[in-house]
């Protein structure tokens, strides 16, 4: 911009403005009319001194250098969209968890045969674009570290213990799990589809459930209590040392509701404040990012439960508020149609953001990644800014799975004709955000076509605030196996471990993981490491698997990290098993 602005004045401006005028289709009457007018200014300002023909030029190129900022800054503002400033639908104060769910585990713990629920579901996340497809032109290279011989992973395995699932002796009526979990100062608690369980970290002894997700809204009210429709999230909030237990219910809508649990204290067990928002659009595919001034989320929204996609939604919670129990608003901010799947950044580790800092929301682009920056004002909502994409290329890679631009089952496993979904359209589960002392830091990772199969690209990216930039890149796929639904974090050495499902012809879908040290050359990873062997297949034509994974950090120490997926223990549909496991890298050490 700045470059084709001193070109304006250099050139004289008459070509230019002609083009101008052409290619913005600008009305030419009102167009001389503006000049006319910025001359008859510009000749009190400059005077005599000057002839006629040099102010005129000069007026002229000022002229076109306004008209061209304003079309600039006019688009911005279409990109980013118009925020949307709205309450809550309501909210309360919940009784303690730990007395609520004795109530509800016998419930759980009826056999099939004899529940009131007994219906088997798919939560089919709706399908987004895939990114547009860009003319092909030349790119900067990217200087990327030719990759040394693989080394053995350096992180060490700590506990290991069944999920919710068949292992638990959950009673399985929906599919895929939506597996993740967080960990918090005692506690892990995981939330699948549609049962949470809390257990002690140090020992993974269950300390509470299965119990179905909307056990956290009872006598609540509405939707939130009498509908338990999934899509979870959990996440621990590690500066304020409180769970965020979060679920869509969708049924029946509009209005389609985002119902929001934050604990009273580092106890999953104890109270909690309870919120309900509400959308009149649908809210698919939810996942939130904790950050010092709002709980963020995204969110994929569709025209109601059968309409076109809409875009992605940008949405940002009211933490102060809703940390004390008091009525909170939200913030949200839409892309348009030509963005979908979007994560926003989620805080690891004890230091916060510089002040001020907006949250980072991040997708893929057609060989590149796209970042928005979220900055919100909650006493002047007109203030708050939603602005990007801000692009950067990548290694070129193409999302898997995909056939006539649309992402098809291509996972395959041993003994079955079913193929599982790779979700290839958008990025996995979390975008996972650490500030150091000398820089910022962002992990995420996607599934990519690896030759014939498919592997998991990988990046840390740096300096979000000023020009985002790769810091390293990667995409592992060390044989024709198919590897996704991974989910990537970094301890507070830097120190990465990446987590994900393995399968193939020959080899059950798997739980592995990679990793590197925080010295290790760049753009490298370890040999992967086996967790647990899956034994048997997902079949009968059921081909949702995951839809997502997780990845943390123990707040306690910053070094453990815990992954939790999904898993097969014998072939079968709605039979699914969930694992979580500790690893931790040598070479971190807690601190205190």
């Amino acid at each position: 911009m700045v470059r084709y602005c001193a070109e304006l004045f250099s050139n004289g401006l008459r070509g230019a403005l002609t083009d101008l005028k052409s290619s913005r289709k600008a009305d030419p009457q009102n167009m001389e009319a503006h000049m006319d007018m910025e001359r008859k200014n510009s000749s009190k300002i400059l005077g005599g001194s000057l002839n006629e023909f040099i102010r005129d030029q000069l007026t002229r190129s000022l002229m076109v250098v306004i008209l061209v900022f304003s079309f600039s800054l006019t688009g911005l503002a279409q990109a980013r969209g118009a925020g949307q400033s709205q309450g809550e639908a309501k909210h309360d104060t919940s009784p303690p968890l730990g007395e609520t769910e004795k109530k509800e585990r016998a419930l759980m713990e009826t056999p099939r045969n004899k529940r009131p629920f007994t219906k088997k579901e798919t939560h089919r996340p709706r399908e987004i674009p895939l990114p547009k497809k860009k003319p092909e032109s030349p790119r900067a290279s990217l200087e990327v570290v030719k990759p040394t011989k693989p080394v053995k992973l350096a992180a060490v395995p700590g506990i290991h213990f069944e999920g919710v699932g068949e292992g638990l002796g959950y009673v399985i009526e929906h599919a895929p799990p939506d597996t993740n979990a967080s960990v918090g100062t005692t506690q892990i608690v995981e939330w699948v589809n549609e049962a949470f369980a809390v257990f002690n970290k140090n020992d993974g002894k269950l300390l509470a459930g299965p119990n179905e997700g909307n056990v956290l809204w009872r006598n609540f009210g509405g939707k939130c209590e009498h509908s338990n429709d999934g899509d979870p999230i959990t996440l621990f909030d590690k500066a304020a040392k409180r769970w965020v237990m979060t679920q869509f219910a969708v049924r029946s809508g509009p209005p389609f509701s985002q119902c929001i649990a934050i604990s009273k204290t580092d106890d999953a067990l104890g109270e909690y404040f309870r919120y309900e928002f509400q959308f009149q659009d649908f809210n698919d595919y939810p996942k939130f990012g904790v950050w010092p001034d709002a709980y963020y989320a995204s969110f994929n929204m569709f025209q109601g439960a059968t309409g076109p996609f809409l875009g992605a939604k940008a949405c940002a919670f009211e933490r102060a508020k809703m940390l004390s129990g008091e009525a909170a608003t939200m913030q949200c901010f839409d892309t348009g149609q030509d963005f979908g799947g979007l994560l926003p950044s989620d805080l690891d580790g004890s230091t916060a953001p510089p002040d001020g800092s907006p949250n980072y929301f991040m997708n893929f682009g057609d060989k590149e990644v796209n970042l928005w920056k979220f900055h919100v004002d909650w006493a002047n909502p007109t203030n708050s800014t939603f602005t990007g994409p801000e692009t950067i290329a990548v290694i070129p890679f193409e999302p898997a799975c995909v056939i006539n631009n649309q992402v098809t089952d291509c996972i395959v496993q041993p003994k079955t004709t079913t193929k599982l979904q790779s979700l290839s359209d958008r990025m996995m589960y979390r975008l996972a955000y650490r500030k150091f002392a000398d820089h910022e830091s962002l992990t995420v990772n996607h599934t990519v076509k690896a030759g014939q199969a498919s592997g998991i690209r990988w990046y840390e990216f740096s300096n979000p605030q000023g020009g985002l930039q790769v810091k390293q890149q990667g995409t592992f796929a060390p044989d024709s196996l198919f590897r996704w639904m991974g989910s990537l974090a970094m301890d507070k050495n830097g120190d990465m471990l990446l987590g994900f499902s393995a399968s193939g012809s020959k080899i059950y879908p798997s739980i592995r993981v990679t990793g590197r040290k925080f010295d290790d050359p760049l753009n490298t990873t370890s040999l992967e490491q086996k967790v647990l062997d899956g034994k048997g297949a997902q079949n009968q034509n059921l081909d949702r698997w995951g839809d997502y994974s997780s990845m943390s950090v123990d707040p306690t120490d910053d070094c453990t990290f815990w992954f939790t997926t999904q898993y097969q223990a014998v072939t079968g549909a709605f039979n699914w098993n969930t694992h979580l496991l500790s690893m931790k890298f040598p070479n971190c050490k807690a601190t205190g």
